[in-house]
């Protein structure tokens, strides 16, 4: 469990195909903290720590995680937006996210806003029902809240830290992002439609 809040990025120095699995290894500020067996969110992915060496850790991501986010299509040099999982004894500063992303979303539009930067981003109409206007969402595992909203398209605006601290500066039009809807969004959505 996450909450949306990027504690550091990585960047992916090695990827290895085995079979249908992608090992990426990733360098980062936090990798010689981390512990084999220990969650961590990898743009918005949980993945479970393989391997820890000096510098860098190693996760691995299965066929079904290839299909449903960005991962297959990243490279080494990219980078990566990391966040360990929440202690149960603080503050919930973002929302909560689980690290199961339910698909991506192309960004349409990136927009200046002279102390902000707005995104647009389209996603497939099926998620619909699991989005609402000053809800939460997570892109590329950041918590943010989402306006503007149609049957396929949100924005999102984000403000300075979180532009210089996470890789939503590498997001442009025609990029690919992780999205996960709001869990809460997910339960309230299910119940209403057993009730049908």
């Amino acid at each position: 469990m996450f909450t949306g809040i990027v504690e550091t990025t990585g960047i992916i120095e090695e990827i290895v195909q085995s079979g249908t699995n992608r090992s990426f290894r990733i360098a980062s500020a936090i990798s010689s903290e981390l512990r084999v067996d220990q969650s961590l969110s990898h743009d918005g992915v949980c993945l479970t720590v393989e391997e820890v060496s000096a510098g860098s850790h190693v996760v691995t991501a299965i066929q079904e995680t290839l299909d449903k986010t960005n991962l297959s299509a990243r490279k080494p040099g990219n980078t990566i937006n990391l966040e360990r999982c929440m202690a149960m004894n603080g503050r919930l500063d973002g929302h909560i996210v689980q690290g199961h992303v339910d698909a991506t979303a192309a960004c349409l539009e990136r927009k200046d806003k002279d102390g902000s930067v707005e995104f647009v981003f389209e996603f497939d109409r099926s998620f619909a029902e699991l989005i609402v206007e000053k809800g939460s969402v997570t892109v590329n595992g950041i918590s943010l809240t989402c306006f503007d909203i149609t049957e396929n398209t949100f924005t999102i605006a984000v403000i300075p830290y979180t532009f210089a601290h996470t890789n939503i500066s590498d997001v442009y039009p025609g990029t690919l992002v992780n999205i996960e809807f709001d869990i809460l969004g997910k339960y309230v959505n299910r119940k209403l439609n057993l009730q049908k």
